[in-house]
Order: structure tokens, then sequence, then C-alpha cells
């Protein structure tokens, strides 16, 4: 994020030191000099006086990027992954209170990265530089957009395309220009949307897409996921080399001559999958969820001075235009809290004493042009508190390993090998930015103050569970 400088020629090598050169240089003077024999000092007069450099003041937070590198670095090692990467943002201000990512990329020995085709993979900031198909992380994101659909077609006076509490059937995945059926990780005969979230199920938003295509088609639905979310274009982010991703557009060619847009390519696109994005995209999708509808502009600098001049200042920082209705936001949320509760996909990310929401992904990796099936990008986003939250939080682990966890499932998956990395560095930023803890009594086994009759979410819980043993019998 920061890098250096080359030793040199004193020429930045990326990042921070790349982009912001113009202010951190500063500029040599020039003075007349004079010279005698009889008089060993220089003397002379002051042409031009030389100019410091400007200080760039961050968002980054201290204490929560020690936090996050040291539980990111853990997590890699346990996850016994490739690599990994996390940012940590305001949801409300877009500011990023941490950056970090496995293996690290050490400035002071630049030259020895630079120089070696093995590390230099490392010097790259991989949460703005690496794209990858986000897979069940996506679905808020799918959510959001039928629900969007819903208020486009009542103000038309049409009927929307679902209720978030009916009673969507689930068990047949076939849908037009599919070669095979979309399948869930098992089979689910009804469901509505708190229970597709909970359960992360494929063929649910599939259906709703299937629903929205047939009533908006396919320019309305890409252009929702374009100008509300920003995907397939850059965050504008403060660092050099920012991936745009791909959102594909129908009707052009892809470099091979195949169309990007094809019959089938919303009901891959409602999954996660035929899109790529990096993680900044994906954190301000989540912000924009989170904050109850806001657009928010991920950034680092904070303010630039010079000579005891502000000539950046981006506090306070203006609320964002509202992009999505808080009727939107608020149900999702609501679902998001499911999917850390028992019958969810991610339990590991349940944080004690207090509440969150979020989601977990796995997608196959792309190499040279094709899925890689054995190996996986695997991620978990969330923030917390779930309502007024202090931060959104994406981890992702490149090519977690593959086994099976007794008990848990198989470990390559975002909700078993990511969320509990989620988990470690959230409960450790709220301790520090001294977060009340929202669900006292929701704490570990064996804790005195323990009580499951008061815990948060219990009695919703066994509502959903119900419901769902009610139409799944």
């Amino acid at each position: 994020m920061l890098h250096t400088v080359q030793e040199d020629q004193s020429q930045p090598t990326g990042g921070l030191e790349m982009l912001l050169n113009a202010y951190l240089q500063g500029k040599e003077g020039k003075r007349l000099m004079v010279r005698s024999p009889r008089h060993p000092l220089d003397t002379g007069k002051v042409l031009l006086a030389p100019e410091n450099g400007a200080d760039v003041y961050l968002t980054i937070n201290h204490y929560l990027q020690a936090i996050v590198e040291s539980e990111l670095a853990k997590g890699v090692q346990a996850a016994g992954g490739l690599g990994g990467w996390a940012v940590m943002m305001d949801p409300y201000t877009g500011e990023i209170l941490a950056l970090a990512q496995v293996p690290t990329f050490d400035p002071s020995h630049c030259a020895d990265y630079f120089n070696d085709p093995t590390l230099i993979e490392h010097t790259k900031v991989k949460a703005v530089t690496d794209c990858f198909e986000p897979g069940s992380i996506f679905k808020p994101i799918t959510i959001a957009v039928c629900m969007k659909a819903n208020e486009e077609l009542v103000k038309k006076g049409k009927t929307p395309l679902f209720s978030i509490d009916e009673k969507i059937p689930c068990s047949n995945g076939w849908f037009p220009g599919r070669s095979a059926p979309l399948k869930d990780a098992r089979v689910h005969p009804y469901l509505n949307m708190e229970l597709a979230i909970q359960k992360s199920s494929n063929v649910y938003m599939a259906r709703l897409i299937h629903r929205l295509i047939e009533t908006l088609g396919a320019e309305w639905y890409r252009k929702t996921l374009s100008e509300v979310f920003g995907l397939g274009q850059k965050t504008g982010v403060d660092l050099p080399a920012e991936s745009t991703g791909l959102l594909p557009t129908p009707g052009k060619l892809h470099p091979n001559g195949k169309l990007e847009w094809s019959l089938p390519t919303p009901y891959s696109l409602a999954i996660g999958h035929n899109i790529l994005c990096n993680s900044l995209q994906l954190a301000r999708a989540y912000a924009i969820l989170a904050n109850g509808g806001l657009a928010v502009q991920p950034h680092l600098v904070r303010k630039i001075v010079k000579n005891g001049q502000t000539i950046v200042d981006r506090t306070p920082y203006p609320i964002g235009k509202q992009i999505l209705s808080p009727a939107i936001t608020r149900p999702i949320v609501r679902a998001m809290k499911f999917v850390t509760k028992e019958g969810g996909t991610s339990k590991r990310a349940d944080i004690l004493g207090y509440t969150e929401a979020g989601k977990s992904g796995t997608a196959e990796k792309i190499v040279d042009g094709g899925y890689a099936r054995d190996h996986n990008i695997s991620s978990f986003v969330g923030f917390a508190p779930a309502h007024h939250p202090r931060f959104v939080l994406i981890v992702s682990i490149d090519d977690p390993e593959r086994k099976i966890i007794p008990g848990v499932g198989k470990h390559q998956f975002g909700g078993v090998c990511a969320a509990p990395i989620f988990r470690e560095i959230a409960t450790r930023a709220l301790q520090y930015l001294g977060v009340t803890p929202d669900d006292p009594y929701g704490l570990a086994p064996g804790d005195p103050r323990r009580d499951v009759k008061k815990a948060d979410w219990v009695a919703e819980i066994e509502g959903l569970k119900s419901l769902y043993e009610k139409w799944n019998r």
C-alpha cells in the first residue's frame, strides 16, 4: 500500500508513494556560491529556497491495521492457503481503516522483490489489483437489485417481482440456456428470502433473476449493477493499478469473439459467477447495504498539509447520495443476521457478545482462461454491529487447503476458512473501538453471563427454523 522509492534514482516503486509523489518529493533550492582560498567556508546568496515535501495523513488506524495484519497472518496459516487479504472500511465515510495482505511486501528490501519473479507478485495491493468471481457473497446484492426492481414496477403500477415472505419453489434448477441445472448444497423444496440467504440458495437467486429478466430485461439488470453498486468500474480509491473487474454487457463481444452476455448469463450473475470484482468493490457494495443505502467513496488519504497549509481535506466527509432505500437494505441486513447463527452457512463468523451481518462465498479460481476446480478464492464479508456498524470487513483466502473438518464441513468454503478470521478481527476491533456489546448474553458456553434465552436473534432463529421445517418436510 505505502511502497517506497528506488535507492539509486529515488523513483517510487508503487502504491501511495507513486500516486502522491508530486506532493511528497518537494523541490531542491538554489544558492549562489562564492569561494576564496582565504575563506574555507562557503558563502553565498539563496536564489531559490528549497521546499519540503507535504505531509500526507491517511485514514488507516494503526491499531486496527495491526489487528488485521496479525489475525490475517494467523488465519492464512491455519487455512493452509497461498495467501490472503483483508479490507476494513467505515461504511458511512468510505475511510479505509485497515488494508493488509499475506504474504507481505517489505519496502526496505524492495529490490529483492522486484528482481525475483517469485516475489514480485507480493508487491501488488491485491485488494485493488486482483479480481475474482465473488460467488455467494454476491447474493445479497442480487436480492437488493430485485427489491429495487420491485420499487420500479410499483411506480409503474405493475405487480412486484416477489415478496420477501413469498414461498418460492427451489427444487427445479433448470433455467434457459443452461446445459446443466443449478444446484444447492442440498435440495430445498421451498424457501423465502431469509431462508435463501441463510441457506445460500443458488436456485432461489436464479428464480428471482428469471422473473427480473422477463419483466425489466437484461439491460436494466446490468445498468443497476453498474450504477447502484459500481460494478464493472473502478472505485476511484487513491491507489494506482486498480482493476476495473468485469461486468458483462449485452451485445458486446469478448476478445475471443463470443458474446459477453448470453442467455444463461443472468443466472450465473445471480450467484456471483461470470463477473469479476476486486475486494474494494465488494466492500463498497456491502457498505451501501450496511449504511442504509448511501453511496460511499473508498479512500485512503484524509488530508495533505504543506508548509502548514491544508491543500487536500476530506474531513468531514460529505453524506453520500441515497441510492437504495432503507426499505431495501433493512430486510437484507435482517436476513444476513441469520447467516452466522444456527442453520446458517457461516456460524464460525459469530462474534460473541456482538451482533453481525454478513455472507460467505466460495468460487473456483480462473487459471489460463478456465476454472480450476481444485483451487478456490474463499471469502467472508460482513459488518458489525449489525445495526449502526462501525466497519465493513472483507476477508479473502487464496487457495485454502481442501479437506473435510468433521462436524463442520468442507474446509475450502468461505464460511469455514475465512469466517473465523472475520470473527477474530472483528472481536478485537470492536473491543479496541470501545463498542458496547449489543448481544451481552450471546457468549461462549461456560461463560456465566451466557443466557441462550436472552441472546440476540434466538426467537427469530427458532421462527425461521420452524418455517423451514413446515415447508420442507
